[in-house]
């Protein structure tokens, strides 16, 4: 039965066996992985003449959003509207855009398209990539370096963070994207330096991860979040044991000196209690906020106030940790709160036709407490 849909495949619509041959059961097809820059055969089981018709399958692992469990919506998301699909035995003029159910009750086939078209595949970033990369490919694409892309994907990374404030929304999807792109030049680049392809990246996290939960993927067992941290910790030890060189790791050394100071502080306070340096309770943690409270008053030279400001800062970020609170997202949600009522406070001085530099303090936090006030009322 497959020799003669292929066959027909390539008299009526070209099909190039030198492009390879993606065979889908419709009935799995959701849960199947397609890539649209390749042929795509869609046969039901009852052309196969399995006998085997009561397949169950689930959405594919990266595309079970919306529309992920209808065959139909998935070949929409991954092939433009116009594209044709042919039917066998019956005429042509169907496309992906008038697809129905009914269409693949019978087998189908759809040719491939461009990979720069086959935009929801895994494979079309990398591809466009490499294409930009290309000797008459794009100026400035060819013009980068890994050191010249670190400010893009350090500012993608944070535009990935502030639209992680409002959930998961269709702009949060196009930053993750922005950043994914970062991922991708990078590997581009490491595979023109014969170092690393984006199978090495994806190869690597992936390993890592099996080899970090041995109790989803293994025998052990871990019971709560707080067993997961710990053994997360221990795998992560014997790693580092394990690729000791001369110079010994310890378990802080994997934090990044780039990482914002408050994120940085929160993981190394993290780590070490995961190890079991912690506080017993938290009215240790916040005793030692008075305790360098105190010291932070009592000094004596600017160093040593800068000294005693960075302690009083870090056992502040302790706290949050004790009290299930991300110091940096805290600190950004104030400054974003101060910019608000600081800029109700500059609207009203405008109001009154006065300049702020012109008002005494009181007068000052006369407008700031209506501005609180204002912004309790929305």
């Amino acid at each position: 039965m497959l020799d003669a849909l292929v066959t027909e495949a390539r008299l009526r619509w070209g099909f190039d066996a030198s492009a390879g041959l993606q065979v889908v059961v419709a009935e799995t097809l959701i849960g199947s992985p397609i890539e649209a820059s390749r042929p795509l055969l869609v046969v039901p089981l009852a052309v196969l003449r399995s006998g085997d018709e009561g397949v169950a399958a689930r959405p594919l692992a990266g595309r079970a959003g919306p529309g992920g469990d209808d065959p139909v919506d998935v070949l929409r998301r991954l092939y433009p509207g116009d594209h044709p699909v042919g039917r066998f035995g019956q005429a042509d003029g169907l496309t992906v855009g008038s697809l129905d159910a009914g269409a693949l009750e019978t087998a189908v086939y759809l040719a491939p398209i461009a990979p720069e078209l086959a935009v929801a595949g895994p494979w079309a970033m990398p591809w466009i990539s490499e294409r930009l990369r290309a000797p008459d490919g794009c100026p400035w694409d060819r013009e980068q370096t890994h050191t010249s892309l670190r400010k893009h994907l350090l500012e993608e990374a944070y535009e990935v963070y502030d639209a992680l404030e409002a959930g998961a929304t269709p702009e949060l999807a196009g930053e993750l994207g922005d950043l994914w792109l970062q991922i991708v030049l990078h590997a581009q680049l490491a595979a023109e330096a014969g170092v690393f392809d984006l199978a090495d990246v994806q190869a690597a996290i992936a390993s890592k991860i099996v080899r970090r939960h041995p109790h989803v993927f293994g025998d052990a067992t871990a019971r709560t979040a707080s067993d997961v941290n710990r053994q997360w910790e221990r795998i992560k030890a014997d790693e580092r044991a394990a690729a000791a060189s001369d110079v010994e790791r310890g378990a802080l050394d994997g934090i990044s000196p780039s990482m914002p100071a408050l994120a940085a502080s929160q993981e190394m306070q993290d780590r070490a209690a995961n190890l079991g340096y912690d506080w017993p309770s938290i009215d240790g943690v916040l005793d030692k906020v008075a305790e360098e409270a105190d010291e932070l008053r009592d000094a004596t030279s600017r160093a040593e106030t800068a000294e005693e400001f960075g302690d009083l800062l870090f056992v502040l970020v302790n706290v949050a940790r004790r009290r299930g609170i991300e110091a940096e997202a805290a600190a950004r949600a104030a400054n974003a709160k101060f910019r608000r009522r600081f800029g109700s406070v500059e609207r009203m001085a405008a109001a009154k036709g006065v300049a702020l530099r012109d008002l005494d303090f009181a007068a000052l936090d006369e407008l700031w407490d209506a501005a609180k006030a204002e912004e309790r009322t929305r």
